[in-house]
C-alpha cells in the first residue's frame, strides 16, 4: 500500500510539473500516393474546443502562418505551395489590423510532391501557430519522415536528378536545412544542466526551476466574465425598456387585469407570474433563433466582419433617428390585432402566453432599437450562446415589475406617472446608439484601410455626441416629442453632468492620452497621427543571456516577458496594463526587462538538436530557442507569460499570465522586488 501511495505521489508531482504545458492541437501525418509519379503529404490536426490554428500565407505583422519546411528531400520535389483544406474562418483581426484565416475543431494541410527517382527519402516538418482567447502557443513543428520506392519509370529522370544531398525546392516553398554538425543537448542531464547556453561562470541560467516556481503558487488567467457581462448588459437594457412610453403605462393595466379577472388572489398572482415567465420564454427563444439562423461560426465571424459591421452601424443610426423622433418603427398592426383576438378567444396558459406576445409586438417601437443594439453587441462577442443569455437578462428585467406589482398591489399607487421624462430616456438612448454606431464603423474602416475614422477622428465625434447629450439634458436642445417645460430635475442635471464630464475626459485623447475607459471602443493608438504620450515600456534586452549578464553587473532583478508577434493578448497587456504609470515606473526603474519573442524567425547561427522528453528536436530559429527556454526552465508554453528572476535565474514570485487587473499586476511586481531585497 505504501508503494502504491508513493507511486501516486510521484505521478502527481510529475503531472504538476507539466501542468502549464498545453497541447491543444494533435496532428497526424501521412503520405498518400496519387499516381506512379505523384503524391501528397497530408497533415490532419484535431483542435481542442476554444483553440484555432492559423492558415497559410497570412503575411507579415500578423499571427504565425502554417508553412511546409524541408530538411532533406531526395528522389522527389515539391509541386506548388502548402494548401489548406477544409472550412476556414476568415475574419478581420482588430489588434493585428489585418484579415486572418484559421481553422477550428479540425485542420488539414496538403503538400503535393512529384517523385523524380525510383527511391525517395524525405525529412521535414510542418510549422503552425495556435491561439485561444487568452494565450498563444509558440511556433509548433510537426516532423515527418518518408522513404520508399516509387512505382513509376524514372530511367530518364534519374539521370538528371541529383544523387545525394538536398533537393532544391521550388521558389514557392519554404526550405530550411539542418547541418550534420549540429550540437545535441539533453534536458535534465545528470549534473542538472541542459547542455545549452550555460553561462561562463558556475551558474547555469537555463537550469529548470519548475518546482520552485510552482511552490510559489500559480497565477491563472483571469476568469471569463463575458457571460455575466452579457447578462448584466441585457438586464440593464430591459430596465431601460421599462421606462419607455410603450411599456411603462401598460404595467398597471396588465397587473390590475390579472388581479381583477379572478376572485382568487392566489390565482391572479399565479397568472402574473405566468405572464412574466412567458415574456422570458419569448425573448430567450428570440435569442436562440438568432444562433440557429446564423450558426455558431457565423456569430464568431460577426465580431470583425467588415460587411456586417457596416450593416450594424447603419441599423443603429436608423434606431437613433427613430428615438430622436424622426419616425417610428412599428410592426404591422394586423400582427398584434391577430394575436390579441386569439388571446381573447382562448383560455388558460395559452391565453396568458398570447397576451405576453401581444405586449412584445405592441412595445416593439420602443424595445426594438434596444433589442437590436443588444443583439448586435452580444453577437459580436463571438459567443454562440450570447444572444440567448442577453435576451434572458432583458426579459427578466422586463418581466420583473409585472410579477412584483402582482405580489404587492399597493406599490402601484407609488408608480411615477407617465410624462415627458420617458421621451428624455428615449432621446438619451438615441445618443448612445449613435455613439456605438461609430464603434462598428471603426471596425469596417480598419478592415478596408479607408483611414477615415482614425483614433482622433473617432474621439472628436464621441466628444461632440456626449457634449450634445449633456446640452440636451440641460434643456438647451429640443427634439420633436419633447415638452416645453424649462424645468430641469435633479436626476436630469446629474446625468448632464456625467455626460459633459465624459466628453471633457476624452479631450486629452486627441493628443495621445491612452483613455483606458474607452480603449475597448476607440481605434488602436497606432492610427493616431498626433501623439504626445510617451509613458511606454520598452525592453532593455531581447536576449536572455545578455540581459541576465547586465542584471548581474548592475545588481537588479529581471522580468522575463515571453511574448510573440502573433500574440493578441500580449498586446492587450502592453496597452492596458503596462501603460499604467505605476506599472511602467516599476518595470523601467526597478527591473531589467527582457522580452523574448517565441515566434522570432531569425535563424540561429547554427541549428541545435535537443532531446526533449525522449524525442529529438531541432532548434532552428531564435524563437525556437526562447520557446525551448520557456518549456525547459519554467514548464510553460503559452503566451503571455511573465516571470520575475534574481541574478542566478531563480524565481522571485509566482508566474503571471493574461490578466488585465492592474492592482494585481502591481502586487506581482512589488512582491518580486521585496523577495529580491530579502
Amino acid at each position: 500500500m505504501r508503494k502504491v501511495c508513493s507511486f501516486l505521489l510521484l505521478m502527481f508531482v510529475v503531472l504538476a510539473a507539466h501542468a502549464q504545458i498545453q497541447d491543444p492541437v494533435k496532428f497526424k501525418t501521412e503520405l498518400k500516393t496519387l499516381s506512379d509519379t505523384e503524391g501528397e503529404i497530408i497533415f490532419t490536426g484535431t483542435i481542442d474546443r476554444g483553440w484555432h490554428v492559423y492558415s497559410t500565407d497570412l503575411g507579415d505583422g500578423g499571427p504565425i502562418s502554417a508553412t511546409f519546411n524541408v530538411d532533406k528531400m531526395t528522389g522527389a520535389e515539391l509541386v506548388g505551395k502548402l494548401k489548406p483544406v477544409g472550412k476556414e474562418v476568415s475574419t478581420f483581426d482588430k489588434l493585428f489590423e489585418m484579415k486572418v484565416r484559421y481553422f477550428e475543431n479540425t485542420a488539414q494541410f496538403v503538400q503535393k510532391i512529384k517523385f523524380t527517382a525510383g527511391t525517395y527519402d524525405m525529412d521535414g516538418y510542418l510549422e503552425y501557430g495556435a491561439c485561444d482567447d487568452e494565450s498563444c502557443l509558440p511556433p509548433t513543428q510537426v516532423p515527418f519522415h518518408f522513404s520508399g520506392k516509387a512505382e513509376g519509370d524514372f530511367s530518364k529522370e534519374a539521370v538528371a536528378a541529383p544523387q545525394s544531398g538536398t533537393q532544391p525546392a521550388p521558389q514557392q516553398a519554404t526550405v530550411k536545412t539542418v547541418t550534420d554538425t549540429a550540437s545535441v543537448a539533453t534536458i535534465g542531464g545528470a549534473d542538472g544542466t541542459t547542455g545549452i547556453n550555460v553561462s561562463d561562470g558556475e551558474i547555469d541560467l537555463w537550469k529548470p526551476v519548475i518546482n520552485e516556481l510552482q511552490s510559489l503558487g500559480e497565477e491563472h488567467s483571469q476568469d471569463d466574465m463575458s457571460w455575466i457581462y452579457i447578462f448584466i448588459t441585457g438586464f440593464l437594457g430591459g430596465l431601460l425598456a421599462l421606462f419607455t412610453p410603450c411599456v411603462w403605462p401598460i404595467i398597471p393595466m396588465t397587473v390590475s387585469f390579472f388581479l381583477k379577472r379572478s376572485k382568487d388572489k392566489k390565482k391572479g398572482i399565479r397568472d402574473a407570474w405566468t405572464y412574466g415567465a412567458s415574456i422570458v420564454v419569448i425573448y430567450v427563444t428570440l435569442g436562440l433563433a438568432i444562433t440557429a439562423i446564423f450558426g455558431a461560426s457565423a456569430l464568431n465571424a460577426l465580431s470583425t466582419n467588415a460587411v456586417f459591421n457596416i450593416l450594424f452601424c447603419l441599423m443603429l443610426i436608423v434606431f437613433a433617428a427613430s428615438f430622436f423622433g424622426a419616425f417610428e418603427i412599428t410592426l404591422p398592426s394586423k400582427w398584434s390585432n391577430a394575436v390579441d383576438s386569439k388571446a381573447e378567444s382562448t383560455g388558460g396558459l395559452i391565453s396568458i402566453f398570447l397576451m405576453a406576445f401581444t405586449l412584445s409586438l405592441v412595445s416593439f417601437s420602443c424595445t426594438g432599437p434596444i433589442i437590436g443594439f443588444l443583439l448586435v453587441q452580444v453577437s459580436t462577442t463571438g459567443s454562440v450562446v450570447a444572444p440567448a443569455i442577453g435576451m434572458l437578462g432583458f426579459a427578466i428585467a422586463l418581466a420583473l415589475p409585472f410579477t412584483l406589482f402582482a405580489l404587492f398591489p399597493s406599490w402601484l399607487k407609488s408608480m411615477p406617472k407617465s410624462g415627458g421624462w420617458m421621451n428624455v430616456i428615449k432621446v438619451t438612448l438615441g445618443f448612445l446608439e449613435l455613439a456605438f454606431a461609430l464603434k462598428f464603423l471603426s471596425v469596417a474602416d480598419l478592415a478596408y484601410g479607408w483611414r477615415i475614422l482614425d483614433r482622433e477622428t473617432f474621439l472628436a465625434l464621441w466628444i461632440v455626441i456626449f457634449a450634445l447629450l449633456g446640452f440636451y439634458l440641460l434643456g438647451k436642445i429640443k427634439f420633436p416629442h419633447d415638452d416645453d417645460s424649462n424645468k430641469i430635475g435633479v436626476t436630469r442635471f446629474f446625468m448632464a453632468l456625467v455626460s459633459l464630464a465624459f466628453a471633457v475626459y476624452m479631450v486629452p485623447g486627441l493628443w495621445g492620452a491612452p483613455l483606458k475607459a474607452v480603449s475597448a471602443f476607440a481605434p488602436p493608438m497606432k492610427t493616431q497621427d498626433f501623439n504626445l504620450y510617451t509613458n511606454e515600456v520598452h525592453a532593455k534586452f531581447d536576449d536572455y543571456d545578455l540581459g541576465m549578464e547586465y542584471a548581474r553587473l548592475h545588481n537588479k532583478p529581471v522580468m522575463l516577458d515571453f511574448t510573440g508577434y502573433g500574440c493578441v493578448n500580449c498586446r492587450k497587456m502592453e496597452l492596458a496594463v503596462w501603460t499604467d504609470p505605476t506599472v511602467s515606473k516599476i518595470i523601467n526603474d526597478d527591473y531589467v526587462l527582457i522580452t523574448l519573442y517565441v515566434d522570432n524567425k531569425t535563424p540561429l547561427t547554427k541549428p541545435v538538436k535537443i532531446v526533449e522528453n525522449g524525442t529529438e528536436r531541432t532548434l532552428r530559429t531564435v524563437g525556437d530557442k526562447w520557446s525551448y527556454l520557456q518549456r525547459v526552465k519554467f514548464g510553460a508554453n503559452a503566451q503571455p507569460f511573465y516571470v520575475l528572476l534574481d541574478n542566478e535565474g531563480k524565481p522571485l514570485n509566482k508566474s503571471y499570465a493574461y490578466n488585465e487587473d492592474i492592482p494585481k499586476y502591481i502586487e506581482f511586481l512589488r512582491t518580486g522586488l521585496e523577495n529580491y531585497r530579502k
